[in-house]
């Protein structure tokens, strides 16, 4: 077991002067779980490629453990990798798959069995040990790429995006099985995604990359509930944060008919760039439905607000239901322009299609942001 440690790492591909990962600092302790997320080229898969050896380093280091390997090929790095692809030998058994490595290390042939079953053991693939990865199920390969690492007991697993190649039901089911398993080694494992439930549901921390600049890391709590910036706002959570952009009044945000309280300390933080507005972020489980003075005390408002059609108005577009949940696909109007919001709603009481519906988000529950830099003002 070993820690990892990113220092102000960098790549920059030839021909390009734009860096692909820009001095990524990122310390990651003995045993735990990263996620590496973000959308398409931000530069999450080749974090892990300089991590594993596959990527020049062209600035800052890298170190596992007190060893630095900035500049060590891949295989005195003692680490081990799970592709997207799996990567699995056709024309192998499974128990030859998982052995190979030890089996070119020259490990004695006894050793790699007691390895190899013990693994399968562990991952449920005692039964497949003499089969072909074409006789086994997508799940199944992706064990036995689980298994291969498994075997070589490295110092850290490298993930990359290895079960975007299942089916969702299977994925679910497949994430849980390794996150159990990383917690039950104790593995220091360092995993990449582009899906942020994924990111959300298995790793100790997260940690978001936009345009090859870390944006933030942080638990997936604290991430969900305090996000450093409008990208992770918009990023992480499913659905999305709603943002919008609205004026500040007196003691709050102007939001439709209403005012709705935030923060002092953001207000101020505001008002002293010279800002007018600011963005407001809540998310659709944190909308309260305005429709009687019950709802008009639980969020909050003022009777003056009370006393007029409060809050604001969203046409209902289409209604998402799942279930547990139901969401509102709206459109409302800020400042004269038409924007969407998703707004979760009691699924025993949806609202039909081109409906009125009044809301505001419930106090406590906002989130501002610098109108002109995007980073947070509330605390």
């Amino acid at each position: 077991m070993a820690t990892v440690t990113y220092d102000k790492a960098t790549r920059i591909y030839p021909g390009s002067e734009v860096p692909a990962v820009d001095q990524l600092d990122i310390e990651i302790a003995d045993g735990e779980f990263l996620v590496l997320v973000g959308p398409s080229g931000c530069g999450k898969s080749t974090s892990l490629r300089m991590l594993a050896g596959l990527e020049d380093v062209n600035g800052g280091s890298i170190h596992i453990g007190d060893r630095d390997v900035t500049h060590l090929p891949p295989k005195d790095r003692d680490i081990a990798m799970v592709f997207q692809n799996y990567a699995l030998y056709p024309h192998m058994t499974v128990a030859q798959n998982m052995g190979f490595a030890l089996k070119i290390a020259g490990v004695n042939k006894t050793d790699i069995r007691a390895k190899v079953e013990e693994a399968a053991k562990i991952l449920d693939l005692t039964e497949y040990l003499d089969r072909k990865p074409k006789a086994l199920s997508g799940g199944q390969r992706q064990r036995v790429a689980m298994g291969r690492a498994i075997v070589r007991e490295p110092q850290v697993f490298l993930m990359d995006e290895p079960l975007s190649n299942l089916d969702a039901k299977l994925r679910v089911q497949t994430r849980t099985q390794i996150a159990g398993l990383q917690r039950r080694l104790g593995v220091t494992t360092v995993y990449v995604t582009h899906d942020q439930v994924e990111a959300m549901t298995m790793g100790d921390r997260v940690a978001v990359l936009k345009d090859g600049l870390l944006q933030q890391v942080d638990t997936p709590r604290n991430m969900y509930d305090k996000p450093a910036n409008l990208f992770v706002a918009g990023f992480i959570g499913s659905p999305a944060m709603n943002l919008v952009e609205v004026p500040i009044a007196d003691g709050g945000v102007k939001f439709g008919n209403s005012v709705v309280p935030i923060e002092r300390a953001a207000l101020s933080e505001a008002q002293s760039k010279g800002d007018t507005n600011v963005v407001v972020g809540c998310r659709p489980e944190h909308f309260v439905v305005v429709n009687g003075e019950s709802d008009g005390a639980a969020s909050g408002l003022t009777k003056a607000d009370e006393k007029k059609e409060a809050g604001l108005a969203v046409t209902v577009n289409v209604v998402e239901e799942t279930g547990a949940d139901a969401y509102v696909y709206g459109t409302a109007e800020f400042g004269g322009e038409i924007k969407d919001l998703v707004i979760r709603v009691d699924s025993r009481d949806v609202p039909e299609k081109g409906a009125k519906l009044n809301v505001v988000p419930r106090p406590g529950e906002t989130h501002v942001f610098a109108a002109g830099s995007g980073e947070r003002l509330s605390d």
